[in-house]
């Protein structure tokens, strides 16, 4: 980094390479390679805490937390059935702020990160936070790095909280609806006293895509609630679930075809097409509150037509797979969002178009310009990652 500085050369900070697709391709014709900057460097069990370095393969560390039955709360997607290259890591999964189906209940990957060893743009090195919650003096800046894309620092240790796996998992199936009438049963669902840990929407189409032969072969849509902790309790909040919601409530998956479904819906394996199908499609991401997810969808289908989708996050969350073609239905899905919220990041379009779309949603001025100030407290030359987030 201090040679990048010395000669202001722009440089590209890869881990695995697997989210290398995910943002605005970097203006850099060099690359800091981290895959081998692994391991884990520390693991407390009883204190719920891991560190480790940025290049470590997620499935390493998650392997590593199944011996004593601990997990990622934040459910970290790998994302590989999107991008089908690269190594998933967790300095990838930080960086990049990704959380999955837990989301609504355990918080965001930024919620878990405790703290770092770093260096800036300016060459310098800092650490911040550290091995407990609360141990915040001064500015959080593990919030800051959370989803700064490698912009502001180069990461080489990572520490994040962990938490108790859960003893059962099961999910409580709801047949046949709309989609304003399904987003609408999973806002209700997160308020009745359930503790509700994955809420999620399958359109026909994409309910007739998964592995899981209970909701591949309902013909129809499909809701998801997930219920998890012990053994009695999940089974009676279950029956509190099939009771609220009667006769559209009518099935469960236990245990294995439980976690077969919320890894397609991580994974986000259910949308229309592989990384290498032709011709290949879109994938966006919206973020919108809950009860305005299925009129967005209605204009963007109006002027779309093709347009498959899956609904996570009580709705809060709808990835779209759409024709790759033009803007990648930029316009068209920005245009659809209400201006008083939402925002639509483009996951994954072919490289001939990508350079030219806008992954992340445009900021208003007044943030733009706090962001540049950001920026420029720690990479005042723009050397890493140039271009990433736009």
């Amino acid at each position: 980094v201090a040679w990048a500085l010395d000669s202001a050369t722009p440089l590209e900070i890869l881990g695995g390479g697997s989210k290398r697709r995910l943002g605005n391709p970097p203006a850099a014709a060099h690359r800091l390679d981290l895959s081998q900057l692994r391991g884990v460097t520390l693991y407390e069990p009883e204190e719920l805490v891991l560190s480790c370095r940025p290049g470590t393969p997620l499935a390493e560390i998650e392997a590593v937390l199944a011996q004593r039955r601990q997990m990622l709360a934040f459910e970290p997607p790998a994302l590989a059935g999107l991008y089908g290259e690269g190594v998933p890591t967790l300095g990838g999964v930080v960086a990049c702020n990704l959380s999955g189906p837990r989301r609504i209940s355990a918080g965001a990957a930024r919620d878990h990160f405790l703290g770092f060893h770093a260096t800036t743009g300016r060459a310098e090195r800092i650490k911040s936070g550290g091995r407990v919650m609360k141990n915040v003096t001064g500015y959080d800046l593990s919030k800051l790095m959370a989803g700064s894309f490698g912009t502001l620092a180069v990461l080489d240790e990572i520490t994040v909280k962990v938490l108790p796996a859960p003893e059962k998992t099961r999910t409580v199936l709801l047949f046949g609806l709309d989609e304003a009438a399904g987003i609408a049963v999973l806002c209700r669902a997160m308020g009745e006293p359930v503790d509700v840990s994955g809420a999620a929407f399958l359109p026909p189409a994409a309910a007739a895509r998964s592995a899981v032969e209970r909701v591949r072969g309902a013909g129809v849509s499909v809701a998801a609630l997930r219920v998890e902790g012990p053994g009695p309790s999940v089974e009676d909040r279950c029956r509190h679930l099939r009771a609220a919601f009667g006769t559209i409530a009518n099935d469960e998956l236990h245990s294995a075809n439980s976690a077969a479904l919320w890894a397609e819906l991580r994974e986000l394996s259910l949308l229309a097409s592989a990384p290498d199908e032709k011709p290949g499609r879109a994938v966006w991401k919206l973020s919108l509150a809950p009860t305005e997810a299925a009129g967005t969808l209605a204009r963007i289908r109006a002027g779309a037509g093709s347009v498959d989708a899956v609904y996570d996050w009580s709705g809060g969350l709808a990835f779209l797979s759409l024709p790759a073609v033009g803007d990648c239905g930029a316009a068209l899905v920005r245009g659809a969002l209400r201006p008083d919220g939402g925002h639509a990041t483009l996951l994954r379009a072919p490289d001939g178009l990508r350079a030219g779309v806008p992954a992340f949603q445009p900021q208003p001025a007044a943030l733009a310009a706090l962001s540049a100030r950001v920026k420029e407290a720690f990479d005042p030359k723009g050397i890493l990652n140039p271009g990433r987030m736009g």
